[in-house]
């Protein structure tokens, strides 16, 4: 029996070649519009589907395939197609107007709304929910099967694709309306809530060997390049991510962020990069073995030297001199990572979290607030010197990114002791001030959370820490603050609380 074919396209690419195959088959060929015009200029026969449906095309276009001498046979069962006074498609071929091509461009909205695919995303969905009797092509890359001998399993892949299609592209459109409606930018946590992921590789394991990974994409990458070393792993992705994040809370100066497990373990500023490495090196150059380190600047040759002169797993800056990676390359397996979207714009790239809990879906603000050092208090009788303010707020800004409970304690900006992830406040402070690597004398200590209790206020002090820099909330800060005059401390409030579970 004579096959039947539905050819619907927007993108015409290689659809001329594909018909002729199927005409040279003796495939009846039904088709619309410019597509129809297009594969007769080509010598094809092709039957109008207005022939078939008895109109015209209706509204400038609009309506063209919805009819039901269209839709039956697309849809129809072996028995049902018995009942048509048309042949049943065995094979329908459709891809939509490009509405993505508009998107995040600023198109108007009568743009937007006139690039909807009615029609074709109608077709798309009938011939996959019929896959047991119709082939359905949407990609250009499909355009090569043998579609006279194509078996259910095949049928069902394709099918599938065709749902996901359809199912992308509606995201795109709510996406992109939710924009134009104002939903995003009113409520970033509106009722409607949806993400659209794409996979782009398989990972070789997730965070142990026996969890299964892979990376996938959305719309708001970075732009970034792996230059040399071994493919990204899932633990190396997180570690990079932390250590870039860090980084990017400096961007205007020469900085240097090691990470390790995504906790920073050693940070500092400095008059260039080279300086900035080796006083973040300083702070604990134990935990820095294998681990993670992101420049603001510029790589050189000096400083290529010092990373391959220790066992690192990434390095992650926005360029790098060709003398230095030549020397960084000759360390095979040390990735290295240029980050090409500029350290001011990296954290607008991911303005909400969002984690999978038994409970369900929970979606959070990114934690982007900035310290504005004019505007947090000095509580305590004693004021800061300007080096000190300037302490406190380059300590505060990491303790950001150290997991609750964090302490960082800092000074002459870089870090000389951090600790996260305890679960006590005094833990943490009686830890963070263990790993100083100099002196603690006239160092600040920075808390991502308030004091419960006076008792981290006298370790700062037996210590010798100078002064503090914490959010206050607690019952007890009149307490601690007290108790910081008693002990000749300077402190800061900022009414900004970084917990980071």
């Amino acid at each position: 029996m004579k096959k039947r074919a539905y050819i619907s396209v927007f993108d015409k690419t290689n659809i001329t070649e594909l018909a002729k195959r199927l005409e040279a088959a003796q495939w009846e060929i039904v088709s619309t519009g410019n597509t129809a015009k297009l594969l007769r200029e080509n010598g094809i026969k092709v039957t109008e589907s207005s022939e078939i449906t008895g109109f015209d095309e209706l509204l400038g276009g609009k309506v063209k395939s919805l009819h039901p001498d269209i839709f039956a046979p697309v849809l129809a069962d072996e028995n049902e197609a018995k009942t048509l006074k048309y042949l049943p498609f065995s094979l329908v071929i459709v891809n939509l107007y490009p509405f993505e091509k508009y998107k995040g461009v600023n198109a108007d909205i009568d743009t937007l709304v006139k690039n909807i695919d009615i029609g074709g995303a109608a077709l798309l969905r009938a011939a996959a929910k019929n896959y047991k009797n119709v082939t359905v092509i949407c990609d250009i890359n499909d355009y090569g099967l043998d579609f006279d001998n194509i078996d259910e399993k095949t049928r069902e892949m394709l099918a599938l694709k065709a749902f996901q299609t359809t199912s992308k592209y509606d995201f795109t459109i709510f996406e992109e309306l939710s924009y134009n409606f104002g939903m995003q930018k009113d409520d970033a946590l509106c009722d409607l809530k949806a993400l659209y992921l794409n996979k782009i590789q398989s990972l070789r394991y997730g965070e142990n060997p026996h969890q299964n990974a892979a990376l996938y994409g959305y719309d708001k990458q970075i732009d970034f390049e792996i230059l040399n070393g071994k493919e990204m792993s899932y633990n190396n992705i997180l570690d990079a991510t932390a250590a870039i994040n860090i980084a990017s809370e400096f961007f205007d100066v020469s900085a240097c962020v090691i990470v390790k497990h995504t906790n920073p373990c050693g940070v500092a500023l400095g008059q260039n990069i080279e300086d900035a490495w080796k006083k973040a090196l300083d702070c604990d150059p134990l935990s820095a073995f294998g681990g993670i380190v992101a420049f603001t600047k510029e790589v050189d040759a000096d400083v290529a030297k010092h990373l391959t002169s220790m066992f690192l797993e990434i390095i992650a800056a926005p360029s790098y001199t060709a003398p230095a990676l030549d020397i960084l390359k000759t360390k095979k397996n040390l990735r290295v990572i240029k980050i090409n979207t500029p350290l001011e714009q990296y954290r607008n790239f991911v303005p909400q979290e969002v984690k999978l809990t038994p409970f369900g879906v929970l979606v959070q603000e990114n934690d982007t607030l900035e310290l504005d050092p004019d505007k947090f208090k000095i509580v305590t009788k004693l004021k800061p010197t300007q080096e000190q303010i300037e302490d406190m707020v380059f300590a505060f800004k990491i303790a950001k990114h150290v997991k609750s409970n964090g302490i960082v304690v800092a000074k002459d900006l870089r870090t000389l002791g951090i600790c996260g992830g305890q679960t006590s406040r005094v833990g943490a402070v009686e830890i963070a001030i263990n790993r100083v690597c100099d002196s603690p004398k006239g160092a600040v200590l920075a808390s991502d959370g308030f004091f419960p209790a006076v008792d981290n206020i006298h370790l700062a002090a037996q210590n010798r820490i100078a002064a503090i820099i914490q959010p206050a909330g607690s019952i007890k800060d009149k307490d601690v603050i007290e108790t910081a005059d008693k002990m000749g401390l300077v402190m800061a409030v900022t009414g900004i609380r970084h917990f980071r579970h």
